[in-house]
């Protein structure tokens, strides 16, 4: 024993940190990114990450997205890249945990949005003319308030 601590347990510490250290050099993918997710969430991940919850996971969302808000009025861009991750961070568990009980994955998210984006902007996307971010912004809402109301008319025929 050294110091409380085995020579082996204090060599593994260092040499994770080691390869840590060598590893912010890494670039990770999307993919990556995604199976490191799923990895945290699996039969041998990690315990904290494998017990949440959409719910348990509000508190978590709201202050990393704080954080992102402060970041930006602070105009600190490290801060700001660093917190993104975390909101992100936050999007791919809240799809993995949707993903493990068969309801949607991180590519419906991602194909949902883009979907959301070509039709709510005509401008940009179809034959629509917008000359102002006013105009633009006009739009958006306009489309967004039609998909809405067909929403509602589905979800009230699907009632039925």
């Amino acid at each position: 024993m050294w110091g409380g601590r085995s020579f082996l347990s204090l060599y593994r510490r260092l040499k994770f940190k080691e390869d840590e250290e060598m590893d912010q050099e890494k670039r990770y993918t999307y993919e990556e990114l995604l199976g490191i997710v799923a990895e945290l969430r699996s039969e041998h991940g990690c315990p904290w990450d494998k017990k949440q919850t959409h719910e348990s996971l509000i508190k978590c969302l709201r202050e990393e997205s704080e954080e992102v808000v402060q970041a930006i009025e602070n105009k600190d861009d490290e801060n700001l890249c660093e917190e993104l991750g975390d909101v992100m961070l936050q999007v791919l568990m809240h799809s993995q945990i949707a993903a493990e009980e068969n309801r949607f994955t991180i590519e419906d998210v991602v194909n949902m949005l883009a979907h959301k984006l070509v039709r709510r902007h005509p401008h940009v996307f179809g034959d629509q003319k917008v000359l102002t971010a006013e105009e633009g912004l006009a739009s958006w809402e306009a489309v967004k308030r039609q998909e809405k109301e067909e929403r509602a008319r589905r979800r009230a025929k699907e009632s039925c």
